[in-house]
C-alpha cells in the first residue's frame, strides 16, 4: 500500500505538553500517568495509565460521570474515586470553542 491509498479524515501536528506523574493514593494504589495537554479535545486532557495501557480524554465533566473512570481504566470504585480526586486538581474546565 501507498500513502495515497488511505483516506485521511484528519492529519495534523502540534506542539503539546506532557506531564508524567507517579503517585500512590491513600488506598495504596499506584498510578503511573502521562497527562497530555493539547489544543484538541476542547481543553480536555489526554490521560494515559502507563501501567494498564489505557488512555482516555478527560475533563471535569468526565470526572463527575458515575462509573466513567472505573470503566475506562478498569478500576474499583475506591480506586476511581482516588484517581478522580487527583485528576480534578489537574484537568481544569472544558473550553468549547469553534
Amino acid at each position: 500500500m501507498q500513502l495515497k491509498d488511505y483516506d485521511f479524515m484528519s492529519d495534523s501536528t502540534e506542539q503539546t505538553s506532557t506531564r508524567f506523574v507517579t503517585l500512590i493514593t491513600p488506598g495504596l494504589k499506584r498510578f503511573d500517568l502521562a497527562i497530555l495537554t493539547t489544543n484538541r479535545f476542547y481543553g480536555k486532557k489526554l490521560v494515559t495509565d502507563l501501567q494498564g495501557g489505557r488512555t482516555a480524554i478527560i475533563g471535569q465533566d468526565d470526572l463527575e460521570e458515575e462509573g466513567y473512570l472505573e470503566h475506562v481504566f478498569k478500576l474499583t470504585e475506591e480506586e476511581a474515586s482516588e484517581l478522580a480526586g487527583f485528576l480534578s486538581l489537574v484537568v481544569g474546565e472544558v473550553n468549547f470553542t469553534d
